[in-house]
């Protein structure tokens, strides 16, 4: 019998309820089609970007808290001095604090990553929703990958505000600085030795930059590392009107000229001169290094040692460590699942305890490290890289204890 003659005998209400046969074969045909081994599934489902949002969530929201009760302090501290110094509202809140959120923030963002991670896995393990992740057959290492997303994004983030933003407001955080709060400016240079040209090496025993005057100056000229020229002078003035760059009033001067054995002496009471250095290459500003952003930063290096120039430490660590800071996103988040993807009795207690202290022993390391390094203890390339070597090492270890 047909399905037509069938469906006669149904009631009209319950035809709806029947599926015909041909209907039925095709079903199970559809069924026993191989299926495409070409459709993969996404790289991301939504149990992942549920955790990217709880984690970046709540590392702004950190971020935000903590900045704020931080300015608040930082306010409350200097509100003397704005107010000695006449500080207007629009200069403290744009040139100021505008710029000085950003700089602690960057600063401290090791922390806040670290904070965020053990807050929020621990209220996702408190709550059995790991539980119940792991119970589908996720896997650790599945489990990190919205983890490790959310660290490159933070990672990233990190670089370019570092490297190319903050820089930018660190120059009128600290001119502001300068002007209102702490009134101290570099204005003198001690025993400044330059090579300003090939086989030309200058030196200074005193500059004054408010008067752009050198004290006790002399020129070296080399050819072929022998000493051809030796120039000395009781003073030096860069000349801030010349139309040209480089120009020097040279002072109570005389000049050696060696050929060989006869040697020739000139004197004089004032020359200019053209030499290719000006006061901005030796008059190292307080936290210069931070108004650099790190192609200018790596300029000046490279400009630097042409130059012989010594005491770039400083400016060598702030370079590596632009590139170096950005990876403790990824290690501390490693460290920060490892510690607080299971259950615990206590809560978030412990691990946010424990969290807490690994991530100011990072900054501690990376503070005292840097020092070292300025004070030439250590090459800057391992001061600024032995935070991140030492603590891979830390996440390593608790990533092969975490459960799997």
């Amino acid at each position: 019998m047909k399905f037509a003659e069938k469906i006669k005998c149904v009631p009209a209400k319950c035809r709806k309820f029947f599926t015909p046969d041909s209907e039925i074969k095709e079903v199970l045909s559809d069924k026993k089609k191989p299926v495409d081994s070409k459709i993969r599934k996404p790289i991301l489902g939504k149990i992942d970007f549920y955790i990217i949002k709880k984690f970046l969530g709540t590392y702004f929201f950190s971020i935000a808290l903590i900045m704020a009760i931080a300015t608040i302090f930082d306010f409350n501290e200097r509100i003397d001095k704005f107010a000695s110094s006449h500080a207007t509202w629009h200069e403290i809140i744009f040139d100021y604090y505008l710029n000085f959120i950003p700089y602690l923030a960057n600063l401290f963002s090791a922390l806040f990553v670290f904070i965020s991670v053990i807050f929020f896995t621990t209220k996702l393990a408190d709550n059995s929703e790991i539980i119940a992740m792991r119970s589908t057959g996720m896997g650790f290492n599945r489990l990190l990958r919205p983890y490790m997303v959310s660290a490159g994004v933070i990672a990233l983030l990190s670089f370019v505000l570092g490297a190319f933003v903050i820089p930018h407001g660190n120059v009128e955080r600290l001119n502001f600085d300068q002007q209102y709060i702490h009134k101290k400016k570099v204005t003198t240079a001690e025993n400044v030795q330059l090579q300003v040209d090939t086989g030309v090496v200058a030196y200074i025993q005193h500059f004054d930059n408010d008067t752009k005057t050198g004290f006790n100056f002399s020129l070296d000229k080399f050819s072929d590392k022998k000493l051809v020229s030796h120039l000395t002078a009781s003073s030096i003035q860069y000349d801030t009107l010349a139309q040209k760059r480089y120009k020097w009033k040279i002072r109570d001067y005389e000049v050696r000229e060696l050929h060989g054995l006869r040697e020739k002496i000139y004197k004089g009471a004032e020359t200019d001169s053209i030499i290719m250095m000006e006061p901005s290459d030796f008059m190292y500003s307080r936290n210069q290094q931070e108004t650099l952003t790190s192609p200018e930063l790596y300029e000046f290096i490279e400009k630097q040692k042409m130059r012989g120039a010594a005491n770039l430490s400083m400016f060598e660590v702030e370079f590596y460590k632009r590139f170096a800071s950005p990876f403790a996103a990824f290690i501390l988040t490693v460290i920060g699942v490892s510690l607080s993807c299971q259950k615990r009795k206590g809560g978030m207690g412990l691990s946010l305890g424990i969290g807490l202290a690994l991530s100011f022993s990072y900054i501690m390391f990376e503070t005292v490290s840097s020092t070292f390094a300025v004070k030439a203890y250590m090459p800057p390339l391992v001061a600024a890289w032995i935070p991140n070597i030492l603590f891979s090492i830390i996440a390593f270890i608790l990533y092969r204890r975490a459960p799997k």
